[in-house]
């Protein structure tokens, strides 16, 4: 029996494993929060693909995205890694998971960061059908990117925060007919 995945799981066995066993999952590790914000925020104007096959890289990179390694990180750090190419060197993105990390760890020390995201779930669920196009951002992402923004995070544009919702499972985007939208939120 052939499983029916969601369209774009179908282009890379990466795609696929991505997938199968991570999109869509709800998460609910600080940590792992963090490594999805910062690692879509590397997507911005490139495929997930780029990102997810350097994911490991980037994870090599900043410390496996512990919080307060990264918050920690200097300006030398920053040069290191435009030089390091198995991530986007990308200035912009490389200081923002720095500056995402001192603002997530700061903000950790008044609230639990988990809750704060997922405050922004919506409370009723959409299903999408194979015709149906899904959704580049909604209310709720428009709303989480203006309370990180407000909050001092970057690379947290509307677009981002739905993507980060989608895979982080916030928002259960498997399309109907797929094998994995039953597991999901």
């Amino acid at each position: 029996m052939t499983l029916v995945r969601c369209p774009w799981a179908n282009s890379s066995p990466e795609m696929q494993n991505y997938h199968d066993h991570e999109w869509g999952v709800p998460l609910y590790d600080e940590q792992r929060l963090f490594e999805f914000l910062c690692l879509e925020g590397a997507q911005a104007g490139l495929s997930w693909q780029t990102i997810l096959k350097r994911s490991e890289n980037y994870r090599q990179a900043f410390y496996d995205f512990q919080i307060d390694k990264v918050a920690h990180m200097t300006a030398d750090d920053i040069e290191a890694l435009m030089q390091n190419p198995s991530i986007i060197r990308n200035r912009l993105k490389i200081k923002s998971v720095i500056n995402n990390a001192k603002v997530w760890h700061q903000l950790s020390k008044k609230q639990s960061m988990v809750d704060a995201l997922w405050q922004f779930s919506p409370k009723e669920a959409v299903t999408y059908a194979q015709h149906e196009a899904i959704p580049a951002f909604t209310e709720e992402s428009k709303q989480m990117s203006k309370w990180l923004k407000s909050q001092g995070f970057s690379f947290v544009g509307s677009t981002i925060c739905y993507a980060f919702m989608q895979a982080t499972g916030m928002v259960n985007d498997h399309l109907s007919s797929c094998f994995t939208r039953s597991r999901s939120k």
